[in-house]
């Protein structure tokens, strides 16, 4: 089994427990240190014992400047607590419930919060950003880069109410798994303390905090020709297989690999839709076929202002 495929299989067994690497931590949350100061950070879907994001606010309490870091830890069969750092001390605090992030307990030191951070459950990734929206919450957290195909989510990308974090944008990224998690994929390892480790592919940050790399500019370089960049049979549109190949005077409807969000800034690029979606409407069919074949999940998107650049 690919490691990618593990992600999908945790989504299905609800085996969601990976813990988020202390690097990878680090390299985006480094990001946002401004955005930061002063706030209430709740990482509600951690276990404080295992959580690298509760150790890195901990350590990096006052060099942050945070105000008050909360952490829940969920168990399945029985309540459980929380942990709260003022900067003085830590206080444990037993729930009634189990610290499911949909409790009405962690609801309300939700309310209290004022960013998020975690690695949600990728089996609840929906349900889970539902919440953050219906809350208005700030968050930074991490997830499948599938989760650009959902249908609940795509639209608050499409309308800049979510973007892509600063710090991932290809490659495989490892988590810590728990003692019982099954190690049948290729890219995994076991250290000297007995810890099991797991390479995934296709993960990314998510996040509605500003950062200064979603408003670089996409250097293009390539020149439009009928010839090279085909149209689909089904949507007025080119296809363009690679990001760094968006044609830099094609004033129409394009047609990008998914992973395009990575260089996404929008004030050069207008995100329509995709090739199932488009104005908030289902396509019949996905458009995404040239000459009878279908190709890859594509983002539909338009240049801003290139009829000045004319």
């Amino acid at each position: 089994m690919s490691n990618n495929q593990n992600f999908h299989k945790a989504r299905r067994d609800k085996k969601d427990e990976f813990y988020t690497q202390m690097g990878d931590i680090e390299n985006e949350l480094r990001h946002y240190r401004p955005q930061l100061k002063g706030k209430v950070i709740f990482c509600n879907c951690d276990d404080p014992t295992e959580s690298n994001f509760w150790k890195f606010f901990f350590l990096n309490f006052e060099f942050i400047g945070l105000k008050k870091l909360i952490a829940t830890h969920y168990d399945p069969e029985k309540p459980t607590y929380k942990l709260e750092y003022d900067g003085k001390e830590i206080t444990n605090t037993p729930l009634n419930q189990n610290g499911d992030f949909r409790s009405p307990e962690c609801i309300e030191l939700l309310r209290e919060s004022d960013i998020v951070v975690t690695n949600p459950p990728f089996s609840l990734f929906r349900e889970y950003m539902a919440q953050l929206m219906e809350y208005e919450k700030k968050f930074l957290i991490i997830g499948s880069i599938g989760a650009i195909t959902y249908k609940e989510f795509f639209p608050l990308l499409k309308e800049n109410k979510v973007w892509m974090g600063y710090s991932i944008h290809s490659g495989d990224r490892e988590f810590g798994v728990p003692k019982d998690y099954p190690l049948n994929a290729s890219g995994h390892r076991v250290d000297e303390q007995g810890r099991k480790f797991l390479r995934v592919k296709g993960v990314r940050w998510y996040t509605n905090l500003d950062h200064t790399q979603r408003h670089e500019t996409l250097i293009l370089y390539k020149k439009y020709t009928p010839e090279e960049y085909q149209k689909y049979d089904n949507y007025e549109a080119i296809n363009v297989d690679k990001t760094k190949e968006i044609p830099m005077d094609y004033k129409g409807v394009m047609g990008v690999p998914i992973t395009f969000l990575d260089k996404y800034n929008p004030e050069q690029f207008e995100i329509l839709g995709d090739s199932r979606y488009h104005d908030g409407q289902e396509f019949a069919d996905d458009i995404n076929v040239i000459q009878g074949k279908e190709t890859d999940r594509r983002i539909l998107i338009k240049r801003k202002g290139i009829e000045k650049e004319d």
